[in-house]
């Protein structure tokens, strides 16, 4: 985590008021969570530090992609991301991180590294299923989408038919309703 100093933030020198902060993460910022989902990513996160006379008030905001396997076909794509994250940071007697909307720091601390926030936003930005943008449109060509639809389940019963076996059960229930 000594990759992360750029993310701390001196508050004890900051003046009450609005101050923006900007930072440009690459895979390198997730190698330091030790996390290599993402072939490549470029996202830019701005960060609206608010300093207040007892509190602050975070709003972090995401924007950019990372480049991801489909799940289908395992073609690489670029997800998009685009994502908020608002936090309030408030003083007590120790350190206190269980409300995901505010976060208590020690009365003595003078900065905050902000690293973990902008990992969790980001990764909780990326859908847990990633589908390739022609998958969905129906323009992808693949060898996994042509075994797809080779192994597709395709209806026997296509005589509007219904099976007997259905309608014996079906009395099954009505009969107990009497």
């Amino acid at each position: 985590m000594k990759d992360l100093k750029q993310f701390n933030i001196q508050f004890v020198g900051l003046k009450e008021g609005n101050h923006f902060f900007e930072y440009k993460i690459d895979n390198t910022f997730f190698e330091a969570f030790n996390f290599d989902e993402f072939e490549s990513s470029s996202i830019k996160v701005t960060l609206d530090f608010v300093k207040k006379s007892t509190l602050f008030e975070l709003k972090f905001s995401a924007e950019g992609y990372v480049e991801v396997p489909c799940d289908i076909t395992s073609e690489l794509f670029h997800q998009e991301i685009q994502s908020d994250l608002p936090l309030v940071v408030k003083f007590g007697p120790e350190f206190n991180d269980d409300n995901e909307e505010i976060l208590i720091l020690p009365h003595e601390a003078y900065e905050l590294n902000v690293a973990q926030f902008i990992y969790e936003m980001i990764v909780l930005a990326i859908p847990n299923k990633r589908v390739h943008p022609k998958v969905l449109d129906g323009t992808m060509e693949s060898e996994a989408l042509k075994k797809l639809k080779e192994l597709e389940i395709k209806e026997e019963n296509t005589a509007g038919e219904i099976d007997p076996r259905w309608d014996k059960l079906k009395n099954l229930i009505t009969e107990k309703k009497t």
